[in-house]
């Protein structure tokens, strides 16, 4: 079956209010005849509102970075799932490397402050179903550090990590979400998964969702690359055959950037 590839943009910690609004007037400009690609971008939470605002009426859909398992409470800095559904967000990325504490460009010392973050497959199963009840659709991040692929742990992380994270979603809903792989090593460091191996990749989680929920559901999901991604390499990325859509990280802070890359896509 055709899947819709999906090109995200995640800003990170990156873009005051002005900055965001004037990147994403840019974006729509820019993609506003675009089609075939589906373009989300999921800028910080202090800059939903007033982007949502400037998507309005057009094809880019609006994302958050994270979020909470409980609707409301005495949940100090945590964002709630009708907080975000609130101010127009479709997609949520739920357990991307830097929310687990997992970095790649650090030193061993600052990865142990840094363990602060401590997400774990627990929580982000939580977050997961959580999202899916408020209509929310996840864009689930899975990933290996450096260490884990040079000691040839690279299926045996990313099937554990799917499965956990995935565990008790029913096979339509399975089929609905979207999974990001993003090899640690990858995100921020210039460095890319090769194609070939992004693919090969890609097949390992895809035939993990057909293990648990069945040949259609692993068929419908949309699997995209992220870690590294830019113009002069997206096109070949997004033409594997097991690749549907990148997670793009900062290439995505540049207009005229990610919209190649979003045309890449078709």
């Amino acid at each position: 079956m055709a899947r819709t590839p999906i090109v995200a943009g995640n800003w990170k910690m990156h873009k005051t209010v002005l900055e965001a609004v004037e990147l994403v007037n840019a974006l729509v400009d820019k993609l506003e005849n675009v089609k075939g690609v589906e373009t989300v971008v999921c800028p910080p939470f202090t800059a939903l509102w007033p982007v949502r605002q400037a998507l309005a009426d057009t094809n880019i859909q609006l994302g958050a970075q994270n979020i909470f398992w409980e609707a409301q409470g005495a949940w100090t800095s945590q964002i709630a799932p009708g907080m975000l559904t609130d101010v127009g967000c479709k997609y949520v990325i739920i357990g991307h490397s830097e929310t687990r504490g997992r970095f790649g460009t650090v030193t061993e010392d600052l990865q142990k402050v840094l363990s602060y973050f401590s997400e774990t497959d627990e929580t982000i199963n939580k977050k997961v179903k959580t999202a899916l009840a408020a209509g929310l659709t996840p864009i689930v991040c899975c990933g290996e550090l450096l260490e884990e692929r040079k000691a040839g742990k690279t299926d045996d992380v990313v099937r554990k990590q799917i499965t956990a994270d995935l565990a008790g979603l029913t096979p339509e809903q399975a089929a609905g979400i979207v999974i990001a792989y993003e090899p640690v090593w990858a995100i921020g460091t210039g460095e890319v998964c090769d194609s070939p191996e992004a693919n090969r990749v890609c097949g390992v989680i895809r035939a993990t969702v057909k293990d648990i929920f069945g040949a259609e559901a692993a068929e419908s999901v949309r699997i995209q690359y992220g870690g590294s991604v830019k113009p002069d390499n997206s096109a070949e990325l997004l033409h594997q055959p097991e690749i549907d859509g990148a997670l793009v990280g900062g290439a995505s802070l540049k207009a005229d950037d990610f919209v190649a890359i979003v045309k890449s896509a078709l």
